[in-house]
């Protein structure tokens, strides 16, 4: 063979080698991404697996870069300051926070609507409101970066609880002044989300839209996830008509055992997104899939816990008032704000590679506490009862009242479609196994009055649990 007829077979044998990489690597590409593009876990490595250190310096360099601005623009906070004895120039790293002033809710309401804001009305670009059940709203505003700060937090939640742009989210948290549908929103587009923006309400037309646009995630408060899967059936719908995979609530309070319950009646993973207005919206923190605590995004929003009595900072593990200082917040720059929810901290690593603290799920709030008879209770310590026993819905009402001075705790809670057909003893008999089992973990009387199916009142936002007559 010359050397001509060498090089045309080697290069025979080269285009045909090229075909087969070129198809190999069309294989890999655009048209099957899917199989092939193993799914983002991790939004942000370089900040979610920051080592501690590097974290301890940036939250520093932030916190520092922080107390300078609010002192010099905002007149409360350097009031605040300057009766502490506190100067900007006292402030060197993050340690130094417990040198700084709290924030409290009554103090966005004193300074009602914007004289909180660190930058003046034409550097803002949103304003969100919470309305509260009392008092003036919460005014909060924000400026082109907060926003993009708060669509990459949001981004990080999502990504946690494996959401991609193979998915369809469904948004039932409300639009408006409120945060949560408007903050869920940007993250799901930043990750690529083909978005329903559909908000709260119209039980009927959420479920339409589930069944008819496949959608495969679901964003709503864990009261309205409830009440929309015990809608299913009477809407001529059920399980097999949705392709829901990924749950994604917040707004409120719940149990682990509702998390269950979600689980079981809708088929997914459900995960805890947790955030409130004051300190940005929705995207504060999120859970993983190993679900054994939220990852709080402590670049952009650094946590304490302290003493709900003394104030003072408690060791990790202990359980106290969350609180938060905004590190990046632009707009309405909070320092030290006391959620009052309640919680503990984990520094430790968790399993899904991210180093970033993380926050217990939330088990109420010290101001939601309810003192009967000498006894502290919080709602959530009766749905874990009922919720454990699994002989209920978990739909219940608590009525707080006051007889001959003293306190008295009716518990309504909606029976199954099962219990329906039994007899009044057997009635009796599951009033009063309620009762023991409340009694044993609460140490309080209980009355239990079982009622029939869809008699409580939804709610399409945050559930209503307490009806406190001794206030009236």
């Amino acid at each position: 063979m010359n050397d001509e007829s060498r090089l045309k077979r080697q290069e025979a044998r080269g285009v045909k080698k090229s075909a087969k990489a070129l198809i190999k690597g069309q294989s890999a590409g655009y048209n099957n991404r899917p199989a092939q593009t193993p799914k983002k876990t991790i939004w942000n490595k370089k900040i979610e697996c920051m080592n501690s250190k590097d974290m301890h310096a940036l939250q520093s360099e932030r916190l520092v870069e922080l107390v300078n601005r609010v002192y010099n623009h905002v007149p409360f906070y350097r009031k605040r300051m300057n009766e502490m004895g506190v100067k900007p120039s006292d402030i060197h790293s993050i340690d130094d926070i417990v040198k700084l002033p709290f924030t409290y809710k009554n103090d966005l309401r004193d300074n009602y609507p914007f004289n909180l804001f660190a930058v003046p009305m034409q550097d803002i670009v949103r304003v969100h409101a919470s309305s509260g059940t009392t008092g003036k709203p919460t005014t909060v505003g924000y400026t082109k970066a907060d926003i993009e700060n708060w669509k990459e937090v949001v981004a990080r939640c999502l990504t946690m609880a494996g959401i991609g742009k193979e998915d369809i989210m469904q948004i039932s948290y409300g639009y408006g002044l409120f945060t949560g549908g408007l903050g869920v929103h940007y993250g799901a587009e930043a990750v690529g989300c083909s978005v329903i923006p559909i908000s709260g309400g119209n039980t009927r037309r959420q479920l339409q839209l589930m069944s008819d646009f496949g959608s495969t995630v679901l964003a709503c408060t864990p009261s309205y996830a409830l009440h929309l899967a015990d809608a299913l059936s009477e809407n001529g719908y059920s399980l097999k008509d949705m392709k829901l995979k990924t749950g994604v609530f917040g707004a409120e309070p719940w149990t682990e055992n509702m998390r269950l319950e979600l689980e079981k009646k809708w088929g997914i993973k459900a995960h805890d997104i947790y955030g409130l207005s004051e300190i940005m919206g929705p995207g504060v923190a999120n859970d993983c899939s190993y679900h054994a605590g939220l990852h709080v995004h402590e670049d952009h929003f650094y946590p304490e816990i302290v003493d709900p009595t003394t104030k003072k900072a408690l060791p990790e593990g202990i359980e106290g008032e969350l609180v938060f200082t905004t590190l990046t917040k632009e707009g309405i720059p909070l320092l030290r704000y006391n959620t009052r929810d309640l919680s503990t901290l984990n520094h430790k690593p968790c399993l899904c590679g991210r180093t970033s603290v993380r926050m217990q799920k939330i088990t109420g709030r010290s101001d939601d506490m309810l003192i009967i008879r000498g006894v502290n209770l919080f709602p959530s310590q009766i749905e874990h009862v009922l919720l454990e026993m699994g002989e209920t819905s978990a739909h219940y009402m608590l009525f707080v009242d006051r007889e001959n001075n003293l306190d008295t705790l009716e518990l309504k809670v909606e029976l199954v479609e099962s219990q329906l057909t039994d007899t009044i003893r057997d009635l009796q008999n599951l009033s009063r196994k309620i009762e023991h089992a409340l009694n044993s973990a609460i140490g309080l009387h209980v009355k239990v009055t079982l009622v029939e199916p869809k008699t409580i009142a939804r709610s399409e936002g945050k559930a209503i649990r307490v009806v406190d007559n001794r206030k009236k």
